[in-house]
């Protein structure tokens, strides 16, 4: 037991390591797009889909990933993935027009993967009541976006831009014997399940409510996605920082929402993820209500003089909201995997891909949308306009479908004690007295 316990924690330490290396090489555009776009002139809607590229391969690569790793070892498809990315990493520096980027960002969301696999690699070595911890831990690996948004700037500024693709190659080569050399060999349980079939994994997409958890999560991490590849452009235009200073600011978001998923597992744990989600909704909903107002000059007549006001979210105030969401989102992104091990242990490479999927899509449709309504509106603040109506239909889809399974339980209470039959039997029998 001791020793298996050791082997889960060398797991679940080397999986999230992974994990946050291939993140890093995901949410890359984060910092390249930013010079991207001022020496190629992009317009918002066209750095919108150059910075969602890596996104939309890795979202469309996450399914059929999710259900191959139920057949083949998890480990060997993360070693596989890894070598998969090294040659587009060294190639980055030859890489000059517009059309070549977006290509370029395709072949980088084979990273994307990464999270499915790892989180197959892992699940079969914990317990029910530790899943939502360690699938916390495990997701604290968005971190490697912080680690981007930190070394990427710093390399620029050190050997110059050209030497980014070839540093990260290195790292994920390192990464990659690192993983073969110390991270334990799957169970037994693992290496049997490709007898099972394909049905039985199929089986569970047929429900409703894998869809509706793929819908929060399209919220939780497909917003958290989409606000760290957009936060340094919008830092810049908006406020008018420095480049520096708008990595850095995004770097907090980034490394206090992923660092506090770790929490939000256990809090899922603890008190149920329902009970998180539906609190981490409600954060977030206040919290873009203050963020979506646009800055607003109102000129009101008064009876001796004109009283002017400008209303606008400051720096210091977009930044602390920002910090909440970031939060909540973690919080948010530990409670949707914990209820789906609650639910479907048994198809965490299917289900979760399914899910991992739709999520991921939001990290591509959301800087596209960004984008489009930007230049549509003409404000800067209509990116989360748009995530208020996103966050909004989450929590309308969330309450319908408390309000069904409460109708179906007093429901399958009143069949098992036999009300329904005996209402039905004094209706009759009333007409007699």
């Amino acid at each position: 037991m001791q020793y298996t316990q050791q082997l889960a924690g060398r797991a679940l330490m080397f999986a999230s390591a992974m994990f946050a290396a291939n993140f890093s090489v995901w949410t890359l555009y984060a910092v390249l797009g930013v010079e991207i776009r001022e020496q190629l002139n992009l317009s918002a809607t066209e750095y919108g889909i150059l910075l969602a590229a890596p996104i939309l391969s890795g979202a469309l690569l996450r399914f059929p990933a999710g259900l191959l790793v139920e057949y083949v070892s998890a480990k060997k498809l993360i070693l596989l993935q890894m070598l998969l990315l090294l040659p587009v990493l060294f190639l980055l520096p030859y890489i000059e027009s517009y059309g070549a980027h977006l290509l370029a960002g395709l072949w980088l969301g084979v990273s994307g993967v990464a999270f499915v696999l790892g989180i197959r690699y892992i699940s079969p070595w914990f317990e029910r009541r530790q899943q939502g911890t360690a699938m916390g831990i495990f997701g604290a690996g968005n971190a490697g976006a912080a680690i981007t948004l930190a070394l990427a700037p710093a390399i620029q500024n050190w050997f110059g831009r050209e030497w980014i693709g070839p540093v990260y190659g290195f790292g994920i080569v390192l990464m990659l014997v690192l993983f073969e050399c110390f991270a334990p060999e799957e169970t037994r349980y693992m290496r049997s399940r490709g007898k099972v079939n394909i049905h039985h994994h199929l089986r569970p997409l047929m429900q409703i409510k894998v869809w509706r958890y793929g819908l929060y999560y399209y919220f939780v991490f497909g917003s958290f996605l989409a606000l760290l590849l957009w936060l340094p452009n919008y830092y810049l235009a908006v406020y008018g920082v420095s480049t520096p200073a708008a990595m850095a600011l995004t770097l907090l978001f980034v490394a206090l929402s992923s660092s506090l998923r770790a929490l939000g597992g256990w809090f899922a744990d603890r008190y149920g993820a329902r009970t998180v989600n539906w609190s981490v909704f409600w954060t977030c909903l206040v919290c873009l209500f203050f963020l979506s107002y646009p800055p607003t000059s109102m000129t009101i007549h008064g009876v001796e003089r004109d009283v002017h006001l400008n209303i606008e979210v400051g720096i210091e105030l977009f930044t602390l909201l920002l910090l909440v969401i970031g939060i909540a989102q973690g919080f948010g992104r530990a409670s949707v995997y914990k209820t789906l091990h609650d639910n479907f242990p048994a198809h965490m490479g299917s289900v979760g891909g399914t899910v991992a999927t739709i999520g991921a899509l939001g990290g591509f449709t959301l800087p596209v949308m960004f984008g489009i309504a930007q230049d549509l509106v003409g404000i800067h603040s209509a990116a989360f306009m748009l995530l208020y109506g996103v966050l909004a239909i989450c929590m309308l889809a969330m309450y319908l479908a408390i309000r069904r399974e409460g109708y179906q339980q007093r429901l399958a209470f009143a069949r098992e004690n036999n009300f329904l039959q005996e209402e039905s039997a004094d209706s009759v029998a009333l007409p007699d007295r």
